[in-house]
């Protein structure tokens, strides 16, 4: 593996608001991932998604620090949270683990910046630090994600139904894309007949959290005993339909399966 000059990507982050990590993964763990995600795909019976920002021809796979030990190594890789710690510090918690398998024919995912849900001025100092490893290689033609550079600096997000002027970040498999949480950046159209695989590998500021944590602190059944506004503030819930999700869904269905929470991918264009 090659030696990673992460004073140099993160000074590239810090310009540009990303950079790529090229040959950062080990061929063996490329390949273990993506024999697992095929494997979960099939378990799970796993869709397509069923909106613009998920795609139609897209599959996506949450949550997967629970479907397997290879998925361990990947939040904690030699090769990249070095540079995740230097963007945010080294107190950052991981956000979120998941699979983006964009299939032939998708559409370009609408624009957007990862952090544009938390209500602070922009720009401001990063609070979100992600990666998007290839587990195929990543081309203009097939997907590469589509990035504008130096927009992390920008004073607003992204509309996601404007169009935008965007460069694609091509890389090998085993590469691994870093950005600012304020990049804006989405999915780009897969014009071949193959997918483009990836993970999502998302990571948040440490210091977002509870003093005490209450979902592991409160037994769920007497969680399931509060009132609604109760249980929402002690985290069985989402913020802006979104943030604190589990496998798209709010966490108050896991007091209620009845719940009906409306999500962000729910939401209508005006």
């Amino acid at each position: 593996m090659p030696d990673v000059d992460f004073e140099k990507h993160h000074a590239l982050i810090q310009e540009q608001g990303y950079t790529i990590l090229e040959n950062a993964i080990e061929p063996e763990l490329v390949a273990a991932i993506a024999a697992d995600l095929e494997r979960l795909e099939k378990e799970l019976a796993i869709d397509e998604g069923k909106n613009p920002f998920e795609g139609f021809k897209t599959v996506r796979i949450y949550n997967l620090l629970v479907h397997g030990e290879t998925f361990e190594s990947v939040p904690v890789h030699a090769n990249v949270l070095p540079l995740a710690e230097r963007v945010l510090d080294p107190g950052l918690l991981v956000s979120s683990l998941s699979s983006i398998a964009i299939g032939a024919d998708e559409a370009p995912q609408p624009l957007h910046a990862d952090d544009q849900l938390i209500p602070l001025p922009k720009p401001h100092v990063p609070l979100v630090c992600n990666s998007i490893w290839a587990i195929t290689d990543f081309t203009d033609a097939n997907g590469a994600t589509r990035v504008v550079p130096r927009s992390h600096r920008a004073e607003k997000s992204p509309n996601p139904f404007e169009a935008h002027d965007t460069i694609p970040a091509e890389m090998p498999a085993g590469s691994v894309l870093v950005y600012h949480g304020s990049l804006w950046h989405g999915g780009g159209a897969n014009r071949t007949a193959a997918r483009r695989v990836g993970l999502a590998m998302n990571y948040c500021v440490g210091w977002v959290r509870q003093q005490e944590n209450q979902q592991l602190g409160i037994p769920r059944d007497i969680a399931r005993g509060f009132a609604p506004r109760l249980r929402e503030l002690v985290g069985y819930g989402v913020y802006n339909h979104l943030i604190g999700h589990i496998d798209k869904q709010s966490p108050v269905a896991l007091l209620d399966a009845g719940a009906d929470v409306r999500m962000v991918w729910d939401i209508k264009k005006p």
